[in-house]
């Protein structure tokens, strides 16, 4: 399998040479280091999960010396050739994209030990499987605390007092996202029902909008008005499902959908209620960084609402839906949770 793989790489490396993004000033600049990125099915342009990565290794590139290549794999088994073929080519830093490159990654980092990785939504450890890798940067999301407050918006901004949540893989890191925003919700209404759905339990959940839309139109049928959506691009179906609801009299939206990952407000402006950001660029840009400057430290990064990792996003195409009482208790909310004063419950420690 190892030699499969090897002579796998080859062909991928000369993709990587001949088929990878890389910027004309990229090339021109002097570059001190070199930095890939496998992204997760689906892509960059996704407008999600993805997209808020690749928005934080292009400030990188921008704002840094470096150079940067990626791969855009379209199928699971593209995805060790690619990270192998940036190893073979001696890459300073190599970042995969999503929880389910962690296994694949685990193998590359031990073969190539005196390389830099970096795993969003990953956690890789040593062979003990109790020690974090020391070549490998996880970097983990405190999901919940973002969607609880997304949660409370959800259930104030709620007429029928249901709201639903779609999933992308029935996974316990999108139950974290679910059980986060349930207890927000009830936090501000304990009578709220939440309907939530999930798209499949393959990789393939990811990247099915047509079943976003399906699941979420159901939810709308049983009474849900506010739905959340943690489901990559699957999710954008969602986007399409309350904006086929149209709007009333007064012009606002009949149902509207809440946004995850990237601020997806302008995707449907007016439908979209607000976004649970992660801010997963920062997080990818801080790590280029460390490289760059020598400071790399394998192990847990881990970002929440005390570092702004997560965050509910408001801007010109939101600030008329949601009102400044809401905003003031979703405010205080904010702070007794990086207090420690609310505890919001993480489905993956249970």
């Amino acid at each position: 399998m190892k030699n499969y793989l090897i002579i796998l790489s080859i062909f991928v490396l000369a993709f990587v040479a001949s088929s990878c993004r890389s910027s004309s000033e990229a090339q021109s600049k002097q570059c001190e280091i070199k930095v890939g990125i496998v992204f997760d099915i689906g892509g960059e342009k996704e407008r999600s999960f993805n997209a808020a990565a690749w928005e934080g290794v292009v400030r990188a590139e921008r704002e840094l010396p470096i150079c940067l290549h990626d791969v855009e794999p379209g199928n699971p088994t593209s995805i060790e050739p690619a990270m192998r073929a940036f190893a073979e080519k001696n890459f300073d830093l190599i970042i995969g994209v999503g929880f389910a490159q962690g296994p694949i990654m685990a193998n590359v980092a031990r073969d190539y030990p005196n390389i830099k990785f970096a795993i969003v939504d990953g956690v890789i450890f040593e062979d003990d499987g109790t020690t974090p890798k020391k070549n490998v940067a996880s970097l983990v999301f405190r999901e919940h605390e973002g969607s609880y407050l997304v949660g409370m918006i959800a259930a104030a901004k709620s007429r029928t007092g249901v709201i639903g949540f779609v999933g992308g893989m029935d996974i316990p890191l999108i139950h974290k996202f679910r059980v986060g925003y349930e207890e927000g919700a009830r936090a501000v209404n304990p009578d709220i029902k939440v309907v939530a759905n999930f798209v499949g339990v393959t990789d393939a959940a990811w990247n099915n909008p047509g079943k976003g839309k399906e699941l979420a139109l159901s939810q709308i049928e049983k009474g849900a008005d506010v739905i959340f959506t943690a489901a990559g691009n699957s999710g954008l179906g969602a986007f399409d499902a309350v904006e086929q609801y149209g709007r009333n009299e007064q012009g606002e939206a009949n149902r509207f959908v809440i946004g995850v990952d990237s601020n997806q407000n302008g995707v449907k402006p007016g439908f979209v209620l607000t976004s649970m950001v992660k801010r997963v660029d920062n997080a990818v840009y801080d790590v280029v960084k460390e490289v760059l400057s020598g400071k790399f430290e394998g192990g847990f990064h881990v970002f929440g609402l005390d570092k702004d990792g997560v965050a509910y996003a408001m801007d010109e195409n939101n600030q008329a839906l949601i009102p400044p009482d809401v905003i003031q208790k979703v405010e205080e909310a904010r702070t007794k949770i990086v207090a420690g004063e609310i505890k919001v419950t993480d489905a993956m420690a249970q």
